[in-house]
């Protein structure tokens, strides 16, 4: 049992690990344009996802950090200004794409910045890791082991929806390749038909000019 235990704790800590991202975001003058950091995930429609970003630095240090997450479909999904510290932004997804969560950083110009940038600690929870585990087994009435066998059946469920998406999305671009293929080779048939006919009639006509010129 305890190994079992192991296990789904170091499955579970895999899987929440490979969303982790940090980087240094650093302030450029206002002056210089839309300067923007983005980081790009997907999601299937209807899924829930918990954007967390951590940063360090306060308001009023003369950096103006701005966050936006908005997907390939034109859908904003939030907008926060001037952040630090902790900033989370929850929301269900629309449609089945890519969304991005970017990032801009200002000088404000209120006051003298010797490291212009901002440090950020960004997590991306999608699915079952979006969920509130702890609430779920409190309100459920669940064993610690039930919550990690439910954690990873839904899961499992969102790897296979996923590869019945990537399933469907490779049945139609054969379909489309087949359909593009018969296309080009009714193409190919009626172009050869017509180079054939437009050779015939040309010996046609050259023999008649001929005969008419009294040559053959």
């Amino acid at each position: 049992m305890a190994s079992v235990k192991s296990l789904l704790s170091s499955f579970l800590l895999l899987v929440g690990a490979a969303q982790a991202l940090k980087f240094d975001l650093e302030a450029t003058s206002s002056y210089h344009g839309n300067q923007r950091r983005c980081i790009r995930n997907f999601v299937n429609k209807d899924t829930l996802v918990v954007v967390t970003a951590t940063l360090d630095g306060y308001k009023g240090d003369g950096m103006n950090v701005n966050m936006h997450i908005s997907d390939s479909h034109g859908n904003e999904y939030g907008k926060a200004k001037d952040i630090a510290g902790e900033q989370r932004i929850v929301f269900t997804s629309h449609h089945d794409a890519a969304f991005d969560v970017c990032f801009e950083n200002y000088l404000t110009g209120s006051k003298y910045v010797e490291n212009p940038r901002r440090h950020v600690e960004l997590d991306i929870d999608i699915g079952a890791d979006a969920k509130d585990w702890s609430a779920i087994q409190a309100t459920e009435k669940l064993k610690p082991l039930e919550t990690d066998l439910r954690r990873i059946e839904e899961l499992v469920g969102e790897v296979v929806g996923e590869m019945d998406y990537l399933r469907a999305r490779e049945q139609k671009l054969r379909d489309t390749n087949e359909s593009t293929n018969n296309r080009v080779k009714w193409f190919g048939m009626a172009t050869t038909f017509l180079l054939i006919a437009l050779w015939g009639w040309q010996i046609m006509y050259l023999r008649a000019y001929f005969r008419s010129k009294h040559l053959i």
